[in-house]
């Protein structure tokens, strides 16, 4: 009995697990929404960048960012864009490639900044990780290194 309800509450664990990754239209919705938060950005439209986050997302950014550390909440993720914007005469951030993985899509982003004060444009790349749920996100991880973020996605996706 001891070893039949443990296989069941382990097969009902791996099918809730199972279930965490996004179908294929879930995929193409959340890539969608995510091109369109970018363009938002680029157009300066904050409240329209942040529209497809969660109430209660953890927003995280290496510590090496500006302003980096976790953030909770939509307030606060939307200050993480409005300060990047502030903090320089011109930020661009194109997608390059959307990788989706089960619940989350890395997204590869080749940001162009104009310093204040300078002619010179800065080519950054980069990698942002949001994790969905329910169609919206319910975590952002940026990441400076695109390797490490497609490295810390295996890892929390195999260790679930």
């Amino acid at each position: 009995m001891t070893i039949c309800t443990l296989s069941m509450a382990t097969g009902c664990h791996q099918e809730q697990q199972e279930n965490l990754a996004l179908n294929r239209q879930q995929t193409e919705h959340a890539i969608a929404e995510l091109r369109a938060a970018y363009g938002a950005f680029n157009r300066g439209d904050i409240d329209a960048a942040v529209r497809v986050l969660d109430p209660q997302v953890e927003w995280i950014k290496p510590e090496e960012f500006p302003h980096g550390g976790a953030h909770h909440g939509i307030e606060a993720a939307k200050g993480y864009p409005a300060q990047s914007r502030a903090a320089a005469a011109q930020v661009v951030s194109e997608p390059d490639q959307f990788v989706p993985v089960g619940d989350r899509v890395v997204v590869f982003v080749q940001a162009r900044v104009l310093p204040r004060g300078t002619a010179e444009w800065q080519d950054i790349n980069l990698a942002d990780v949001y994790t969905f749920r329910d169609r919206s996100v319910i975590n952002m991880r940026a990441f400076a290194n695109r390797q490490d973020a497609l490295r810390w996605v295996s890892q929390t996706d195999s260790g679930r």
